[in-house]
């Protein structure tokens, strides 16, 4: 029987993409499923990932829907699991966190787990026990308006402590950044004071790495995507183009949102701007019996050979609250998720290959409605949406590029749209990735060109 060396269990899909991307880029094969596969595993691979929609469901379905992930990753020889959860902690006093995690503790009879959703790459930092969204307190981020999961608390201890019977601790910096032995002495000392729950300070991907090696030999990590990076070395492995090798996605294209984010509410707003076919969908209009669904793919047809179209329900969070007060939050929310599922599956009908899917509780939706399994993988810098190529409705390896997680706000449009560019939109481009990479500390001002095939002439070059 073919077995895995880690188990991870993601509470979303696009977030499971994030944690795929990392565990392939620090060398691991992967195979992402969505949902708990039906027969044994059929791919020799390193890890899979499980992703469940559990992030907003009730606790008691979580907490069922995560202990099936774990007796089939236990079933498939997994030496570790990892629990993944979105790198804003999205959950509520009720959960589902907390309350997955001592089930799974329960399950592997383990005392002691950490927690940290600490994801550099994309902005989220921990410090002092405290979360931090680029340079913001979690509650100051946007957050704190999230139509099912506000988050109004930027402190970590506090937030799992309520979710939780087991007493939460911290592993603060001043541990972590002197490495792997002050961070295990660390946790003897929290075990040694009844503590079952750590959450982990990590400002860097430094962090993250110094801490990897003491989680060796944990049962149970629970994490957002970040802490990925440091645990393959811990099995052997390191970064290897086998691991990564990514062949091109093609076909028509499209778009589905129904994320509320302050980075989709830019994204949407910039394919318009650019002129791109958008099509909104109106909560009341599915309330009152229309079916929406319809109209969408009748108006989407005609132009999908056009480009790429975009089908949203994405709104301000005024406009959001005054849905959910007409409607109930959990009834407006299950209604986008049904129609944005059937759209996305009538899009695949039209013969959509490339369809960008914008929202974790959307692309679960997604999943839910037309039942298919896909890979992971995306530009390390770009996280936070998800790009999926429908080409396979079934499981696959997290090193085909069929979804992708990013976040700049002209994702829709940049992403998706073939049209060439002329010499002006290139010479912009050029500037624009050459600024962002010497803005990372990536290259220094003379480390070399930029250049971009244009159909009239050669090149253009920095």
């Amino acid at each position: 029987m073919k077995t895995i060396l880690l188990g991870c269990i993601a509470d979303d899909f696009t977030g499971a993409t994030d944690l795929a991307n990392n565990l392939v880029r620090a060398g691991m094969r992967v195979v992402q499923t969505i949902g708990v596969p039906d027969g044994p595993l059929d791919a020799e691979v390193d890890a899979v990932v499980v992703a469940l929609k559990s992030r907003t469901v009730a606790p008691a379905d979580a907490i069922a829907q995560s202990l099936e992930a774990l007796a089939w990753l236990q079933a498939q020889g997994a030496q570790q699991i990892y629990f993944k959860y979105c790198s804003t902690f999205d959950s509520t006093a009720q959960g589902n966190i907390g309350p997955v995690t001592e089930a799974l503790m329960d399950a592997l009879q383990t005392d002691f787990s950490i927690a940290t959703p600490a994801f550099p790459d994309n902005g989220r930092t921990v410090f002092k026990g405290h979360l931090f969204v680029g340079e913001v307190l979690l509650n100051e981020s946007g957050m704190q308006n999230h139509p099912l999961t506000p988050m109004t608390d930027p402190n970590l201890v506090r937030v799992m402590q309520a979710q939780t019977r087991r007493k939460v601790g911290l592993i603060d910096h001043k541990a972590v950044a002197q490495g792997e032995a002050a961070i295990r002495a660390r946790i003897d000392a929290l075990r040694a004071q009844g503590v079952g729950v750590a959450i982990v300070d990590a400002v860097s991907n430094d962090d993250l790495l110094r801490l990897g090696p003491a989680l060796k030999g944990m049962p149970l990590v629970t994490a957002g995507s970040g802490v990925a990076i440091g645990l393959p070395a811990n099995f052997g492995l390191a970064p290897s183009p086998q691991a990564s090798a990514l062949p091109p996605a093609t076909g028509l294209q499209a778009v589905v949102s129904g994320s509320c984010s302050l980075a989709t509410n830019r994204q949407v707003a910039h394919f318009i701007a650019a002129g791109r076919p958008a099509f909104a969908v109106n909560p009341l209009q599915l309330a009152a019996g229309d079916d929406v669904a319809a109209e969408a793919l009748a108006w989407a047809a005609p132009l999908l050979a056009g480009g790429p179209v975009l089908v949203y329900s994405t709104a301000e969070p005024g406009a959001v609250k005054s849905v959910q007060a007409q409607l109930g939050v959990e009834a407006a929310g299950a209604m986008v998720e049904r129609c944005i599922a059937t759209i996305a599956r009538g899009l695949v009908e039209l013969g959509v290959r490339q369809l960008i899917v914008a929202g974790g509780e959307t692309s679960g939706g997604l999943r839910a409605g037309a039942g298919h399994h896909a890979d992971a993988d995306r530009p390390a810098d770009r996280p936070r949406r998800a790009v999926v190529s429908c080409r396979h409705w079934k499981r696959q390896r997290a090193s085909d590029p069929q979804v992708r997680q990013l976040r700049h706000r002209r994702l829709f449009f940049q992403s998706l749209y073939a049209a060439p560019m002329n010499e002006a939109q290139a010479r912009d481009e050029i500037c624009r990735v050459g600024k962002s990479l010497f803005d990372r500390g990536y290259v220094h001002a003379t480390a070399g060109n930029i250049s971009v095939r244009l159909d009239d002439q050669p090149a253009a070059a920095s």
